[in-house]
């Protein structure tokens, strides 16, 4: 155990899948997984059947402690939604971890209503971000509307019936005018963002303060970096040539100017971002998976205490 954490090979985790059955089919994977992400169902059967377990059980015993305290304070039992969090860098495979734990945790009969909200919903619009001269900073913490993202949380937690989050198009590159998403009273919503666990300024809420289990995806600086720019390679060849892509005229770059484009993103932009904002919020997970180079899931820390 280290600081806190129990630190499991991929091999002793495995095993703590138990009999929990592998809901997933080869199709639905196919359609879960990221453009440049090579999981496949021992993938899944490994480390999220496992993971799925674990959050079944701290569900149960989130639901159980919720009911102890509404027994001693004389009220009415009321639904309180489990919220989830998954932070990583970009590129690391965070989104596929979410999509697929949003399809999984939903086929448990305890809680069969799951929601997946991404905190680029929260970032600035572009128009603001220009008038606050952080364009090039899009995806810093400073970019995302933290305030509305916290409060969109807290009556999520507080059983509201119906909140409203704002939509992100990564094909416009921005907020989409007057479009939303409804979440009704989830069993558990998902939040998934590159800076979901940074800590709030003195005297106010962080969004990660409303989480009951934490999840951070990592892998080596290196790893990424290779993995952002084949992913880049890969958009530049499908969804950047759409016509309404904000990015249509990468399209038209050469394979070696596309190249040294990402590498600069990378270096200038989502690299500071993982190394002065996002990484050292790694430590505030509850559980934390360390991918290799092959983008498997390599050793799990889990925080016991």
């Amino acid at each position: 155990m280290n600081n806190g954490y129990v630190e499991l090979s991929r091999e002793q985790w495995s095993e703590l899948r138990k009999n929990t059955p592998l809901t997933l089919t080869a199709d639905e994977l196919e359609e879960l997984r990221g453009l440049d992400d090579p999981i496949d169902l021992t993938e899944v059967t490994d480390i999220y059947l496992p993971l799925t377990r674990l959050l079944n059980l701290h569900f149960t015993g989130s639901k159980a402690r919720s009911s102890v305290l509404s027994a001693f304070l004389g009220h009415p039992e009321q639904r309180v939604p489990y919220i989830l969090g998954i932070a990583g860098s970009v590129a690391v495979g965070k989104s596929t971890t979410a999509r697929l734990l949003h399809t999984l945790l939903a086929r448990w009969p305890e809680h069969p209503h799951v929601e997946l909200i991404t905190t680029d919903s929260f970032l600035y619009p572009n128009a603001v971000l220009e008038a606050k001269g952080i364009m090039h900073r899009k995806g810093f913490p400073e970019s995302y509307d933290r305030r509305a993202l916290v409060r969109f949380v807290a009556e999520v937690k507080a059983g509201a019936a119906e909140v409203r989050a704002p939509i992100y198009s990564h094909l416009e590159y921005d907020i989409v005018p007057g479009a939303s998403q409804v979440v009704k009273s989830p069993d558990i919503l998902i939040i998934e963002g590159l800076n979901v666990l940074q800590p709030a300024p003195p005297t106010s809420l962080a969004v990660n303060d409303y989480f009951d289990f934490s999840i951070y995806v990592d892998a080596k600086v290196e790893d990424i970096r290779n993995w952002y720019v084949d992913r880049f390679h890969k958009l530049r060849r499908t969804a950047f040539e759409d016509p309404k892509s904000y990015f249509r005229h990468i399209a038209e770059l050469s394979y070696e100017e596309a190249t040294a484009f990402a590498v600069n993103v990378w270096r200038d932009i989502n690299e500071r971002n993982l190394v002065e904002n996002i990484a050292p919020t790694r430590g505030r997970a509850d559980l934390v998976l360390k991918k290799g180079a092959d983008h498997s899931v390599r050793r799990v820390r889990l925080r016991q205490t």
